[in-house]
């Protein structure tokens, strides 16, 4: 696989300890549900106040069932945390693969984000003063095509233990959705690609631990690629939907009018609008296809255009809305990047406040899955109430189900505002209506 020829040998594994590196949104719930299943483990993370939290018997982000399942791993024995990996039968490498801030890619003009795979080489280098014959390891960590063979093994292989042959090495991508990652970890098919096919063998058998799905064996680029692939589809779905917004718009028509009628022909689904595109999967993973390959795929690098340029399309709305921004007082409803979690990452709400605030607005945002949110240049409030005091104009930016569930009646006598613009439809006209609002939604330009 992947044009390498290794030894035919299998080596078997017997997996009664796992070391997970990485106690994020996707390494921290790995770690609780193999301990789940008797495994001891070792998560391992380079943050000291994670790894004391977590001792502690608490957690530092937030995911329905995840407390319980980490208090319940530590009081079982078979969890604990700690700065650096230990011998262990499998090593899982679950770090982030943000973009570097100050450095770009270039092709014909057009500028593309790079990958920043610092966290991942740092932590297969923590691998290697432990890493014995027959251990396997996997990278989870979305990572651009070749990854694996072309980065991970190389580090590995300093060891002087070759890739499929000493020690089993795979790439299985997390495929889970923040708010359902405990349950969509055990229910969702898992895509294991080995550099050999019987290292794709040995994560099945890992896996095959917990998992309840259809574990599906490839190679490791294969793997990589479907991840990606999987990601681009959905944002250059949601390009297109974004584009319709805007067109709706100019137009005169009301996008989510013409959206739910243009999806009772049988064979279209379109996505719907909305301020942007967040997350750390949906909006970098289509990233990693084009600084691969930047001349062949124009397709995705404008799609991520049209998403990442969706803000400031919000921010003609409200400058519309409201006449001028200069000097006008606005309550930001959501920061996270999606709706009912509390996950902040690439999150286009919070670059629609700042747009706002550049162009002289004063945003007061409330995030009531994170309302201790302490981000860069962005006023928060603890409270609803707080974000509403003063206010010209409220703004929603995610459909979190307790916006959704607001009444506008009530929210009328907390407020002298009589705007709000909905960025997500979340809201019902004739309601707001009814409680002396303006409602401008985006893309209903009737």
């Amino acid at each position: 696989m992947d044009g390498i020829t290794f030894s035919q040998k299998v080596l078997k594994v017997n997996f009664n300890k796992v070391c997970v590196i990485g106690l994020g949104y996707i390494g921290l719930p790995t770690a609780s549900t193999f301990a789940a299943k008797g495994i001891t483990v070792l998560g391992v993370d380079v943050n000291a106040v994670v790894i004391e939290t977590l001792n502690r018997g608490e957690i530092h982000i937030h995911e329905p069932g995840l407390r319980e399942a980490v208090s319940n791993a530590i009081q079982s024995g078979n969890f604990k945390a700690a700065l650096k990996p230990e011998e262990a039968d499998a090593f899982i490498i679950a770090v982030p693969t943000p973009f570097h801030e100050n450095k770009f890619g270039e092709y014909n003009g057009n500028q593309y984000k790079l990958a920043d795979m610092t966290a991942v080489i740092k932590a297969t280098e923590s691998i290697l003063p432990v890493l014995r014959k027959g251990n396997l390891i996997v990278l989870e960590s979305t990572s651009p095509p070749r990854t694996t063979i072309e980065l991970v093994a190389p580090i590995l292989e300093r060891s002087g233990l070759k890739a499929g042959s000493d020690f089993f090495l795979c790439y299985s991508p997390e495929r889970v959705l923040p708010g359902q990652i405990m349950r969509e970890l055990i229910e969702n098919a898992r895509v294991i690609g080995g550099v050999t096919p019987e290292s794709a063998q040995a994560g099945a058998d890992l896996y095959s631990i917990f998992v309840q799905g259809q574990i599906i064996q490839t190679d490791s680029s294969t793997a990589e690629m479907v991840k990606l692939m999987e990601n681009t589809y959905r944002d250059v779905n949601i390009a297109i939907a974004n584009e319709f917004s805007r067109l709706a718009d100019k137009f005169g028509v009301d996008v989510w009018e013409a959206i739910s009628i243009a999806n009772l022909h049988p064979r279209v689904k379109i996505l719907n609008p909305g301020p942007g595109v967040g997350g750390h999967c949906i909006s970098v993973d289509p990233w990693f296809f084009v600084e691969s390959a930047p001349q062949i795929t124009p397709l995705i690098y404008h799609s991520r255009q049209v998403n990442d340029g969706q803000p400031h399309f919000v921010l003609d709305t409200v400058q519309k809305a409201l006449g001028t921004l200069q000097g006008k007082k606005i309550a930001a409803l959501g920061l996270a990047y999606k709706p009912d979690v509390d996950d902040l990452r690439e999150s286009p709400a919070s670059e629609v406040v700042h747009l706002l605030q550049k162009h002289g607005a004063q945003v007061k945002a409330w995030e009531p899955f994170k309302p201790d949110a302490n981000l860069p240049g962005i006023s928060t409030s603890h409270t609803l109430s707080g974000a509403l005091e003063g206010a010209d104009a409220l703004l929603l930016l995610v459909k979190h189900t307790e916006f959704t569930n607001l009444n506008p009646t009530h929210i009328a006598e907390k407020t002298q505002a009589r705007i709000a613009i909905d960025t997500v439809n979340g809201w019902k006209q004739a309601e707001w209506q009814a409680a002396g609002f303006s409602l401008v939604r985006l893309g209903a330009g009737k």
